[in-house]
């Protein structure tokens, strides 16, 4: 099941078009898919920025065309230079990618290529790198090794920031230590503030029986908030400016728990980027 599918799961059972999610989700993968309808697609831009958290398991002595189990194989590398890895070797190699650095994103990705996604151009058979990025990955944990017949196995999880491709870790470790390397397991356990504990099933989406999140509670979870007057209220409903922020964050303005705008710090003013409020 893609990202796109679980949106157009989710417009059917909500009766609604205008449904977006946070950040697409390997097929292959599980976990948090964030989901906004409404005016809550306004706010997923947002939260497509924040930290995200991953459990996944590398392969390393074989690489595929996609970096993941799903891809044509192309490299086995030879069990007897397998099994001459050691632990430390791996260990080393996955310290390296932690912090701020170049990652070259997976071909079979999401990004544009004149005009059309990467995965629909490889599998339509071409063949290309992207160029690497600058992404960041503060924390890079190993949890588990395990030796098999002709592989090995590697446990990590993962928290990064927007950007990041967990397969391009599996890929990139697995040729640094010359024997190739892929994900057969991924789950992201969570985007910015939301994780699997607050997460509802498809099934529970396609039967009606959850209780979205409303708006506003989505906002305070995402941003720092503002509380408002009656007078800026008023202002910011027509779209004009009002006294500065506290902080040059993005602001979420509220008032008496309604979500009133966004607000941006701009000279000596707070400019709203996206107004909730109508007109009164």
């Amino acid at each position: 099941m893609t990202s796109h599918d679980v949106v157009a799961i989710a417009r059917r059972a909500l009766g609604t078009k205008k449904v977006g999610h946070a950040g697409t989700l390997d097929p292959m993968a599980t976990g948090v898919l964030v989901l906004g309808f409404g005016n809550g697609t306004r706010l997923l831009q947002y939260i497509t920025e924040g930290e995200k958290e991953y459990a996944a398991t590398i392969v390393l002595g074989s690489s595929t065309v996609t970096d993941d189990s799903e891809g044509v194989l192309l490299l086995e590398a030879p069990a007897e230079i397998v099994r001459v890895i050691t632990d430390g070797q791996i260990y080393s190699e996955l310290k390296k990618m932690v912090g701020h650095i170049l990652q070259r994103p997976s071909s079979v990705s999401a990004i544009k290529v004149a005009g059309e996604r990467a995965h629909a151009r490889v599998r339509a058979g071409e063949s290309f790198e992207l160029p690497a990025r600058e992404v960041h990955i503060s924390s890079l944990v190993v949890k588990g090794v395990r030796r098999l017949e002709r592989s090995i196995e590697v446990d990590i999880e993962v928290i990064c920031g927007a950007g990041t491709f967990i397969r391009a870790i599996a890929r990139d470790c697995g040729q640094a230590l010359g024997v190739g390397g892929h994900l057969n397991a991924l789950r992201r356990t969570r985007v910015a503030t939301f994780d699997l504990k607050g997460a509802i099933s498809v099934e529970s989406l396609t039967s009606g029986t959850f209780s979205p999140l409303h708006i506003a509670e989505v906002a305070a979870q995402t941003f720092p908030i503002r509380e408002l007057n009656a007078d800026e209220t008023r202002e910011l409903s027509f779209g004009r400016v009002i006294s500065p922020n506290t902080t040059d964050q993005i602001t979420a303005s509220m008032e008496q728990d309604r979500l009133i705008a966004l607000l941006t710090n701009e000279e000596d003013h707070a400019r709203p980027i996206a107004v909730f409020a109508p007109r009164p």
